[in-house]
């Protein structure tokens, strides 16, 4: 059974920094792609991120603007998003998924999601 836990967030001014983490279980971690996404107060989910399966290489959406880095731990199962030059508008519920930027969309295991506020 799939199992993700999201932590980490919380109420940060804009311009400062956050590291969220993603504990899983239930898949093998190594094997998946995994994804950040993140969804606004009365809007959609939207793709924030992906990170290969060794975690050399990661790309994400057009908002980040170099801000985020998306990390992965293939030893203790554990994925991140460090977030720095945080604004208002990433304000959001921050989830992660074990699909890919293609097919996030289909995942249906959601964690709790972690909240983040950027306000002054």
């Amino acid at each position: 059974q799939v199992q993700l836990v999201e932590s980490g967030g919380g109420l940060v001014q804009p311009g400062g920094s956050l590291r969220l983490s993603c504990a899983t279980s239930g898949f093998i971690f190594g094997a998946y792609v995994m994804t950040w996404v993140r969804q606004a107060p009365g809007k959609g989910r939207e793709w924030v991120g992906s990170i290969i399966t060794s975690g050399e290489n990661a790309w994400y959406a057009d908002f980040v603007e170099g801000r985020f880095t998306i990390s992965r731990d293939n030893r203790r199962n554990i994925l991140y998003l460090q977030m720095n030059s945080l604004k208002p508008d990433d304000t959001a519920i921050y989830y992660c998924a074990n699909r890919d930027n293609v097919d996030w969309r289909s995942f249906r295991s959601w964690g709790q999601g972690t909240q983040v506020t950027v306000s002054p």
